[in-house]
């Protein structure tokens, strides 16, 4: 009983003062929980309990929740051709990348989907201090894009770390596309309704709400497409993610509600989340033999592919944007920890690379934020010069 209320008070203090440690540090709060976690995890005060293992993984469907409320589909379905096509070559050159690295080396074949991981939770928090830029706007496009295509790999490896490559993958990739089809027929079935009867949007999420009707239909759709991934056995994540994209999909008129649910989310949540992964890494482990170098290399490699491979977009964007918008995407800091946890688990990687992979997580999430405000100062100072 007391080892419990010894955890619930420590969650409790970093809750409530990562922010303040994020600010004096001026580092986003997201490692600052990490690495608060880990600390206080190595001094005793976390231990592994199961209503704390369960509040986590709740936490990370909601930050996945969170991360399709960035996505609306009918902006993505809208976008440019000349974009799109850029967009795609873009994650093929990622992705063979990635294969060629994990086969020059001899990584193994789960680097091959660890290393071209792309998120939008980070993006978004960007988009709150840069503002709606152009290579913000690309970003968040190709991430959203990047991050259904990592999720979906996601879903299949689990599936093939648990039950091989055999018949047992073959289902999961059954019942991913099917699901993947009636989710498409559901859209545009969802589509003909509320173009046809446009009062059933504001119906189920009216203009004036004092019965908090939009929050308890979004927590009503975010828990039945989870249940519907638990019943498939697909990778509970996705389930989560395609549910926070109905949001903006088809009830564009409630602006303030991603933000209203990210509110809720990034306050209670998905700290529980972060701090969990920092209590499950043990700082003991910096002093392997190799691990700081793994993790150093890990991250630059995850960094350089993104770089090079955003300068595919330099017509529309320009150098200088160019570099921003892929240094945005390598700082894949919740699928890369969860898809290490998931591989560790699964015995695919080793406990070495497990805590590379979060060391890695970290470095690129407080070296990546420090080189956007660096080069996007540099971009200030520059630009009344050339308008000169």
């Amino acid at each position: 009983m007391n080892e419990n209320v010894v955890l619930i008070t420590a969650i409790s203090l970093i809750i409530i003062f990562s922010p303040f440690f994020a600010k004096l540090f001026k580092l986003p709060t997201t490692p600052v929980e990490i690495i608060l976690g880990s600390i206080f995890g190595y001094v005793g005060f976390l231990h592994d309990e199961h209503i704390f293992k369960l509040v986590a993984e709740l936490g990370f469907l909601y930050l996945m929740f969170i991360a399709g409320t960035e996505i609306n589909l009918k902006t993505v379905l809208k976008i440019p051709f000349t974009i799109m096509k850029r967009v795609i070559f873009y994650l093929i050159i990622l992705y063979t990348f990635s294969i060629a690295l994990s086969l020059y080396f001899d990584l193994g074949k789960i680097f091959m989907v660890l290393l071209p991981l792309i998120a939008v939770g980070m993006i978004a928090t960007l988009s709150k201090e840069y503002g709606k830029t152009p290579w913000l706007f690309i970003s968040m496009t190709a991430g959203g894009i990047g991050e259904v295509v990592s999720i979906a790999l996601l879903t299949v490896t689990s599936a093939a770390l648990h039950s091989g490559f055999g018949i047992g993958l073959v289902k999961t990739i059954f019942a991913l596309f099917l699901f993947l089809i009636f989710m498409f027929i559901l859209f545009r079935f969802m589509q003909l309704i509320f173009w046809w009867f446009p009062e059933v949007s504001t119906a189920l999420m009216p203009h004036k709400d004092n019965k908090e009707q939009d929050i308890r239909l979004s927590m009503g759709i975010f828990f039945l497409l989870v249940g519907a991934m638990l019943y498939l056995h697909l990778e509970l994540a996705f389930g989560a993610f395609l549910a926070g994209m109905f949001i903006p999909t088809f009830f564009e008129h409630k602006h303030e509600l991603p933000e209203k649910l990210g509110s809720y989310g990034f306050g209670f949540l998905i700290p529980i989340f972060f701090i969990h992964i920092g209590s499950s890494f043990d700082l003991a482990a910096l002093s392997m033999d190799g691990l700081i170098y793994k993790a150093f290399m890990i991250a630059l490699a995850m960094i350089v592919m993104r770089v090079t491979a955003a300068l595919v977009f330099i017509k529309q964007l320009g150098i200088i944007d160019s570099l921003l918008m892929g240094l945005s995407h390598s700082m894949p800091l919740t699928l890369l920890i969860a898809m290490a946890t998931l591989a560790f688990n699964a015995d695919s990687i080793d406990t070495l690379h497990y805590y590379a992979f979060i060391l890695a997580a970290l470095f690129q999430v407080i070296s990546v934020t420090i080189i956007i405000k660096l080069i996007n100062n540099y971009k200030i100072k520059k630009e009344p010069i050339q308008g000169v």
